[in-house]
């Protein structure tokens, strides 16, 4: 290896800020005077772009630290459907991926001072080529930061599984998008826990709506939905729901709703009714190519909500607005400017970088 300082991010679950957090610590490495790479082994969150699948994480990267390394260079697997269906049938010769990671991470190292790696998926994605990131960490010599969510002392389990995996390399724990009800219990009960366990815990940094959710505008954009209302499209979606009850259910089930998209057929419009009845469902996501009645249109117009209608049925368009919500707003410069403005704020930088 060099005399980089390699530094990998891990999460005990898809989705976590992994990519918002390695490229802010990056960042925050950067400002403190340090060359910095970027390298994510593992390519997981693909979409294909003229003809080639590409992982959007490292075009990201490249853009935010001002990197000139080539795609390839920072993302040597292309970890797909189709890669993992080769692997496990033998066509991938498993030597021949782990020299290919080492040598590209040696190049992109030569000159940086303090090499980010990201890892893919969750911390145990790669096995079926034995490269998971506790893999990864030891084939690049890197420690290992884990990124983990919390909402009740159960969420522990997966930190301290993680934990004992990762035995010396794991650096400690950031948590991110920590709700304000579950924080209390994480900082008097969790964080003392896991370090009586040995486990560093670097800080826990609270959940942002801007950072949580997607804007019913941008959720519309990923769909490729038709927008029927001209209501305002800036309200954030955190979660969907899915409308296939009755509509006195529904409507019982959607008031309990906060910041929700209710995905239906476009022809129920018993549960349209509901959906736009109920205060904590920002917008209708109708399926099937199906325009609703102009008294549904009537009613989310006099509520200020949106209606979208895609053409896909139900299932794939769960499927679609699932990928989208999960993953939080669409990955930008300004989420990662306000990533660093936490990781400030919340947890111990100097420790980290």
């Amino acid at each position: 290896m060099t005399d980089t300082t390699t530094t990998l991010v891990t999460a005990t679950g898809e989705h976590a800020g992994k990519t918002a957090i390695t490229l802010a610590l990056a960042r925050l490495a950067a400002d403190r005077g340090r060359s910095v790479g970027y390298m994510k082994p593992k390519g997981t969150r693909l979409r294909s772009n003229v003809g080639k699948t590409l992982d959007q994480d490292p075009m990201l990267a490249r853009d935010v630290l001002g990197l000139d390394a080539e795609m390839h260079q920072m993302e040597p697997i292309v970890y797909s459907p189709t890669f993992i269906e080769g692997a496990i049938r033998g066509t991938e010769d498993v030597a021949a991926l782990h020299d290919r990671v080492r040598e590209e991470f040696t190049a992109l190292a030569a000159d940086r001072d303090h090499m980010f790696l990201e890892g893919g998926g969750d911390w145990t994605t790669g096995g079926v080529v034995d490269l998971t990131d506790g893999d990864v960490a030891e084939l690049l010599d890197a420690r290992v930061v884990l990124v983990a969510g919390y909402e009740t002392p159960a969420d522990l389990d997966e930190v301290l599984a993680a934990a004992e995996a990762f035995g010396d390399r794991l650096a400690g724990v950031v948590f991110n998008k920590v709700s304000e009800t579950a924080f209390d219990s994480l900082d008097q009960d969790g964080i003392p826990f896991l370090e009586s366990q040995g486990i560093t815990v670097f800080g826990a940094v609270p959940r942002e709506k801007e950072l949580a959710g997607v804007t019913v505008g941008e959720l519309a954009d990923e769909l490729g939905a038709e927008l029927l209302t001209d209501a305002p499209t800036d309200a954030f979606v955190e979660r969907f729901l899915v409308g296939a009850m009755s509509g006195d259910e529904a409507l019982r089930h959607f008031r309990r709703a906060r910041d929700a998209a209710v995905i239906t057929g476009g022809d129920r419009a018993d549960v349209q009714t509901a959906a736009l009845d109920a205060s904590g469902v920002k917008c209708l996501v109708l399926t099937g190519g199906h325009r609703p009645s102009g008294a549904v249109l009537g009613k989310a117009a006099e509520a200020g909500k949106p209606v979208l209608a895609v053409n896909t049925d139900t299932v794939t368009a769960i499927d679609r607005a699932e990928a989208v919500v999960s993953g939080g707003r669409t990955r930008d410069a300004r989420t990662v400017d306000r990533m660093t403005e936490l990781l400030a704020a919340h947890v111990d930088v100097d420790a980290l970088v």
